[in-house]
């Protein structure tokens, strides 16, 4: 295979709904352009990029792959992408990576909620956006209102039709195209077409479409709307270069039509994406994480991104990468600018799928692929030796499931560990927590889905069996009331004893909060003198602020820390139900030692037990984390999602309309989230999505603390 220039370089995601055609698409670009001789289908299980035995299982694509194929003297480097938001992760990572995003519908569907997120996802990193209406020979195609829809979600004005069918369903088998204003008929399921001129009957709507898009491609650049208003008119190229500019600034989104399963207009496309969509220089400059812009020249150093990594059989970890500047030749040392490592780059491939072509250079806007890198992984830069470029690491959404996961047979807790390990740096978006608080190995991801395809490949691809079982959740334990309790420790053996007694009052802790001087317990008044204030910043969220207040050395000052260790320990397990406590001020104002048997760990122990004692007298309290959840769903369903929401103990903070979709935002404790995914999905019809982000802890309802309470008494007996 031959080196391609930077200006020879086509960069495509393919993205949609599930069952929208991506898969069988990308088939037929790889068979219009040599690389493959038949195509193949995602039921025969013998596509180049549904390969891994999980996406035989499902018949549908849970990894993005990366494929290539020649076409008119270019090379068309493509992404296929899941189309189920389980597996964004898939589509983040193409978006980085590719130039263009090709959304592809289902004319059956139309715009389903998968093109909503696909668009925002373009939206969200810049990417120009091409329309491709598949299944056009379906019985049931709409495309009319397809179109009307896409306008209405996506600009009446952007979104512009450079096709359109003759007829849908059975008849499919033409389409007129007013960018070039001929009329392409195909014959049988290879791609055989020929161009003939626009029948009579159809010429005057396809003059007025062809008028709307000249206007369209002058409307993006000055000098070509000049032209226009010289002659009335653009030719083909003032068009391309319009329509391109247009393009580039995600004020045009041209629409194709296609039926990828026939292969009827994916020749068209592709020459479409081939003269017009942006070339790896001509779109937005990637950035490093100190804010610098690198130029996409092949005669600038090397540089590379490595966006994507997988294990395959027999052949162990790949990495995937795209050359951001330079031009990479085989057998270059690059340094690792996230490790330092240094890396040979022995061999430089070209993939589709699970296909390698050995290739001897790459320049700047390619997509290649390396086999055993040692010290590099997904979102890693390298570099030549003397440039310390590290682009800005791919950013993958919050997750928006989470379960514990152990290993049904003992001692296989370390092969977890690996197999986790291994799968997290497959797919970012799987999030493994191993949590010393909970006591539980968490797995979170996009939904229950993406974890019960985890689970399953973990049996099937790496003979650990595994079960999920109910996450906990991290409750926090604070007090409302000031109170004063006093704890004297003494013990008496043969020899030196063990002697402390501290006295404390513990109250609420508030940002801003002045030092105490007096505190008012129990009807009386404690006053105070502050000596040293110690801020403890918890690891696990809030504050503990201890106070010494002793007063003419009754306590020496040596045994504070200590005491701070004491209050530490139960602070780390809460007298309520074990959880971490937090937002709280201890003042140690008086006490007793004794001059022999006073020791560090009398006076750790009488701090523990003085703080335990005076906590559950000072209105204690289960806090549990709250979360921001925004939900998109179609109106239809609104009333549905809201009622199930307020099941959740959901506090509704405000709705909009959007694209044709409702948002609703709220605050949700995160106990009430258990499995929200696949109930969303159940009373949708898998046509809503959310998201959700940690807010803040709050107080649970009463109620709710004294089940807590009950299940945590019987677990300890």
């Amino acid at each position: 295979m031959r080196s391609y220039k930077t200006n020879e370089i086509k960069n495509i995601a393919l993205l949609g709904s599930a069952g929208s055609g991506k898969t069988t698409l990308a088939e037929a670009m790889m068979f219009e352009g040599g690389v493959i001789d038949r195509r193949g289908e995602v039921a025969s299980k013998n596509t180049v990029s549904d390969y891994h035995k999980i996406e035989h299982q499902y018949e549908s694509s849970i990894y993005s792959t990366v494929l290539y194929t020649e076409f008119l003297d270019k090379k068309l480097n493509i992404i296929d992408t899941p189309g189920l938001d389980d597996f964004c992760g898939g589509v983040i990572t193409a978006l980085r990576a590719s130039d263009t995003g090709i959304i592809v519908i289902n004319a059956q569907h139309g715009v389903e909620v998968g093109t909503d997120i696909m668009y925002r996802y373009c939206s969200q990193h810049g990417k120009p956006v091409i329309f491709a209406i598949n299944q056009l020979d379906s019985e049931k195609a709409n495309f009319e209102n397809t179109i009307d829809t896409l306008k209405a979600n996506y600009g009446a004005n952007k979104v512009i039709t450079v096709q359109y069918p003759i007829s849908t369903g059975e008849g499919f088998e033409a389409i007129i195209d007013v960018l070039l204003m001929k009329m392409y008929k195909f014959k049988g399921d290879n791609g055989e077409r020929e161009i003939l001129d626009i029948p009579k009957d159809e010429l005057e709507k396809a003059n007025e479409l062809h008028n709307i898009l000249v206007e369209a491609a002058a409307e993006n650049d000055e000098a070509l709307m000049e032209l226009y208003f010289d002659k009335g008119t653009l030719n083909e190229t003032e068009m391309r270069k319009g329509i391109s500019a247009g393009m580039a600034q995600r004020g045009l989104f041209p629409i194709f039509c296609i039926s990828a399963r026939r292969n009827i207009g994916t020749k068209r496309l592709m020459e479409f994406i081939i003269n017009v969509a942006p070339y790896p220089n001509e779109v937005k400059l990637a950035k490093t994480e100190k804010g610098e812009e690198i130029t996409c020249d092949s005669k600038g150093p090397v540089s590379l991104f490595v966006f994507k990594t997988s294990i395959e059989d027999h052949v162990g970890e790949i990495s995937y990468f795209k050359v951001r500047s330079g031009t990479l030749t085989e057998g270059t040392d690059l340094i690792n600018s996230n490790t330092q490592a240094k890396e040979r780059m022995t061999q430089l491939f070209v993939v589709a799928g699970k296909n390698r072509v050995k290739v001897s250079q790459l320049e700047a806007g390619d997509i290649g692929a390396a086999v055993k890198l040692k010290n590099t992984k997904t979102n890693n830069t390298l570099n030549a030796p003397g440039n310390d470029w590290k682009y800005e690491a791919i950013k993958y959404p919050n997750p928006k499931f989470r379960t514990a996961i152990k290993t049904v047979k003992d001692g296989e807790e370390e092969k977890l560990s690996e197999v986790l390990t291994k799968m997290h740096g497959e797919d970012p978006t799987i999030v493994v927590e191993y949590s010393k608080e909970l006591k539980q190995v968490i797995v979170s991801g996009q939904g229950e889905h993406h974890l019960n395809i985890l689970k399953s490949q973990m049996t099937n691809e790496y003979k650990l069996e595994t079960e999920f079982i109910a996450p906990k959740i991290p409750y926090r334990e604070t007090i409302t009331k000031i109170a004063q309790a006093t704890y004297r420790h003494k013990k008496q053996s043969g020899g030196a004893g063990q002697f402390g007694e501290v006295h404390m009052v513990i109250e609420p802790f508030f940002e801003d909060m002045p030092k105490p001087t007096v505190f008012k317990v129990n009807n009386s008044e404690i006053k105070v003198n502050v000596k040293h204030e110690d801020i403890q910043n918890l690891p696990w969220g809030g504050k503990l602020v201890f106070y010494n207040c002793i007063v003419g050395g009754v306590i020496d000052n040596r045994f504070m820390p200590a005491i701070l260790k004491g209050i530490m320990e139960k602070m780390e397990e809460g007298p309520l139900t074990g959880s971490y406590a937090r937002d709280i001020r201890v003042a140690l104002y008086d006490g007793k030692m004794h001059p022999v048997d006073s020791n560090e760990i009398s006076f750790k122990l009488a701090g523990r037990q003085a703080f335990r004692e005076a906590f559950k007298n000072a209105g204690p309290k289960i806090m549990e984390p709250i979360y921001n959840v925004e939900v998109r769903v179609p109106s239809d369903y609104m009333g549905d999602v809201m009622s199930d929401l307020q099941t959740r103990r959901a506090v509704v903070q405000g709705m909009s309309s959007e694209k044709g979709f409702e948002v609703i935002k709220a605050r949700v404790p995160l106990a009430e989230m258990n499995k929200y995914s696949t109930a969303l999905s159940s009373i949708t019809g898998g046509r809503a999505m959310y998201s959700m982000e940690y807010a803040e802890y709050s107080q649970v309802p009463s109620d709710i603390q004294e089940k807590l309470l009950k299940a945590y008494e019987e677990v300890e007996e």
